[in-house]
């Protein structure tokens, strides 16, 4: 090989290494790619656009309470448009809607956001959380908005641990109640065992049966 080949060689193979080593370098321990999560449901219907769609179950499987729907939805448009109803197709679940201060309409700012699902933010709570599905599946959601309409899409399925333990229903299952003893004693609390009752003047009296006495005769 000629000494310039050998040149060309060396400095492509530099260039390749400095290459490498800056991409190393910019990812670093806390780099974003090291912290992907999958994409959440989101789609775009003419102002409106519905992002991180979940519903978020019981945190046991086996768990009875309710369910919550968890999403941004974000409005593009000049006027404000109220969620009239969110509904899960194919179900009869029922899903309660609440603003964020607990009073009024569920309503999209325009060109603001609404948050549903978490603290201090507005809630979609489905009462029958079972209605809901199985963790691990999709469940389809209508969002039904005053000037929009109906907006459709799937939902993940994910019970409310790890990084959904924030956003997940308020209401919890209780306890199961610990069992009562069945057991009883047949002696009655706080009776002498002298063959003795207390009269309610507080004086005892004898209640042993009196033998025959002889009487004397003159």
């Amino acid at each position: 090989m000629s000494r310039s080949l050998r040149h060309g060689a060396l400095a492509a193979t530099a260039l390749v290494v400095s290459i490498g080593a800056l991409t190393a370098c910019g990812a670093g321990n806390d780099a974003q790619t090291l912290q992907v999560r999958p994409d959440n449901a989101a789609t775009a219907v003419d102002d409106i656009k519905i992002q991180n769609l979940n519903i978020i179950t019981q945190p046991e499987p086996d768990a009875e309470g309710p369910a919550v729907i968890a999403a941004t939805l974000f409005n593009d448009g000049t006027k404000r448009q109220v969620v009239e109803k969110i509904t899960l197709p194919g179900t009869s679940a029922t899903v309660k809607l609440q603003a964020a201060k607990g009073k009024g309409p569920l309503v999209v700012p325009a060109g603001g956001r609404v948050i549903i699902g978490g603290k201090d933010n507005a809630s979609a709570v489905i009462e029958d959380g079972r209605q809901a599905g199985a963790g691990g599946n999709v469940q389809n959601v209508a969002f039904t908005f005053s000037e929009t309409g109906d907006v459709q899409l799937g939902a993940a399925i994910v019970p409310a641990t790890g990084y959904f333990a924030d956003f997940g229903p308020s209401t919890l299952p209780s306890a199961k109640p610990e069992p009562t003893p069945s057991g009883s004693t047949s002696e009655t609390p706080g009776a002498p065992s002298d063959g003795t009752s207390e009269s309610p003047s507080g004086t005892a009296t004898d209640t042993s049966t009196p033998t025959d006495e002889a009487t004397a005769t003159d």
